[in-house]
């Protein structure tokens, strides 16, 4: 079984090669590359094209470790042993299972998704180092041991917040998505717009690309941005003359709140343009 991409979904050739050696090696895949270049869809379309099913464990700056195993709520417990309630006698009743008791208890191996993995604290990717390498772990609450009836493939996004422990590291099967070249993102474009004109296409790429390389940008745009953007110059029938007449090192490009999404960089186009004005008298 292998991933070789879906028709939703552009993978280039070192992208599939790192998804299909981690399955081989049976280890954790960690994809790192700039935001909107499609880690955390790689898993959708992972267990898609696997025909698999997708567990999602999305990390905030407040997850710990140990919701992704299990939670005992020993507060709902108290209440209800004061309540005389009978389920206070099984404290299975109380334990919350995780994501990684979801994905170990599946019955068929499934994709399970850790997603921004750098959000959390650093100690993090530790805590989950033998659960991830040994596939099992301790409830000390009911004294049982949970292993993976099915080892699944683990997917890991992370957006380098954060630097990642060696010893996690040395258990992943890592690689870096690099922001996709013109061609290929033409082809990125063609799945999600089949319809739209080539010639806006080569236009709007040419101006996208452009806007990535000026100096000083605090946030250069991403792919899904630029799908943002192409789909409002559709709606809005943007006129080529527009693309091809403005310098976007000098001037804000049209619709440009899709592209900038900050102030700082919207204030630097329009330093840039006011000095392109001022330099033309």
């Amino acid at each position: 079984m292998k991933f070789t991409g879906t028709d939703s979904y552009i993978a280039t050739e070192d992208l599939m090669v790192a998804v299909n050696a981690a399955l081989t090696l049976q280890r954790p895949l960690l994809i790192k590359g700039e935001p909107g270049t499609g880690k955390t869809v790689l898993a959708h379309e992972v267990a898609k094209a696997l025909n698999k099913e997708l567990i999602e464990w999305h990390i905030k700056s407040t997850t710990k470790a140990q919701q992704g195993l299990y939670e005992y709520d020993a507060v709902s417990r108290l209440r209800d042993s004061q309540l005389g309630d009978e389920k206070v006698k099984d404290i299975r009743n109380y334990i919350k299972k995780g994501k990684l008791w979801q994905a170990f208890e599946a019955k068929e191996a499934p994709v399970l998704l850790i997603d921004e993995i750098d959000k959390a604290d650093i100690e993090f990717p530790n805590d989950l180092l033998q659960e991830l390498d040994r596939m099992e772990f301790f409830v000390y609450e009911t004294g049982e041991v949970i292993k993976a009836k099915q080892r699944p493939l683990v997917i890991i996004t992370s957006n380098n917040e954060k630097e990642l422990p060696d010893a996690f590291l040395r258990r992943c099967f890592f690689h870096y998505i690099q922001f996709p070249d013109k061609t290929t993102m033409a082809e990125i474009v063609q799945v999600h717009f089949p319809d739209i004109q080539q010639m806006l296409v080569r236009e709007a790429l040419n101006l996208f690309y452009d806007i990535r390389e000026v100096p000083g940008l605090k946030k250069r745009p991403s792919t899904s941005e630029l799908l943002d953007w192409l789909k409002l110059l559709m709606v809005e029938d943007m006129p080529l003359e527009v693309l091809k007449s403005r310098d976007p090192k000098k001037l804000i490009p049209p619709l440009h709140g899709a592209l900038l999404k900050n102030e700082q960089d919207v204030h630097l186009f329009e330093r840039l343009a006011f000095m392109s004005k001022r330099d033309g008298r």
